[in-house]
């Protein structure tokens, strides 16, 4: 079998990772005298790569994060200096995953909740886990069309399944009425299962007034805050900063 018929082979078995370096690898070979067990292993371990890599996309297009630039070497923490930088990069180790533990991320409007937890949620991927992004009112909508598609139930059990799942955005769009027990279901059916980041520009008293149910909200708050950990974000906001610059 020559080289052609070997790259042929291997693609039909799937094997892209070592049939689009086979040429190169044969080369090295000769070129370093290596021995078969030595040329076998780097064609497995550039399979594995490759599969790695094709992973990492497919969890992150489905992620469907606003925007897979917010990472945190681009965070400037020297804005906010009080913000507990130490608690974000533990929260990066994906450890909390494996723990069931969740995170409130708390403060103003453009203080860097929704970047901070897309790029937590980017190091999680990296990770091995796979993550779900999602703005609270979409989440909302989205579980309102299942019901009327008479698909709630696995829309339900596909978001607690999920390792972590991120709310964005708590309190910045009216929500339904039925919002308060809506979010109680998905906390419950997650609750030491999997892990929950939710971002809000409200205090935690408040959300019985902004969900209209504050029985329903603390039985929720009872679960979140049991194993959670809370990051107060600014509270000098990064978008009136950038407003008054344009000013001056």
């Amino acid at each position: 079998m020559n080289t052609i018929e070997l790259t042929r082979t291997l693609k039909q078995l799937r094997l892209s990772g070592m049939a689009d370096v086979l040429e190169t690898r044969l080369v090295q070979a000769q070129a370093e005298s290596l021995v078969h067990l030595d040329f076998l292993s780097m064609l497995v371990g550039d399979e594995l790569l490759r599969r790695q890599d094709r992973l990492h996309d497919k969890r992150l297009k489905e992620s469907a994060f606003r925007d897979v630039n917010r990472t945190l070497d681009r965070f400037d923490f020297d804005f906010n200096k009080k913000m507990n930088r130490k608690l974000v990069f533990e929260l990066a180790t994906a450890r909390f995953v494996t723990q069931h533990e969740d995170a409130l991320f708390l403060g103003p409007p453009g203080t860097g909740k929704s970047h901070l937890a897309q790029a937590i949620g980017l190091a999680v991927i990296q990770q091995g886990y796979r993550v779900l992004y999602r703005e609270a009112h979409v989440l909302l909508e989205e579980l309102a069309d299942a019901q009327l598609a008479g698909e709630r139930k696995a829309y339900v059990e596909r978001i607690a399944a999920v390792p972590l799942l991120i709310i964005d955005d708590l309190g910045m769009r009216k929500l339904p009425a039925t919002a308060a027990e809506d979010l109680l279901e998905i906390v419950m059916r997650r609750y030491e299962r999997c892990s929950t980041i939710l971002t809000s520009n409200r205090p935690v008293e408040d959300w019985g007034k902004l969900l209209g149910d504050t029985a329903t909200v603390a039985a929720m708050l009872d679960r979140l805050l049991h194993h959670a950990h809370i990051l107060k974000c600014g509270p000098r906001s990064w978008r009136t900063k950038l407003q008054t610059d344009l000013q001056d």
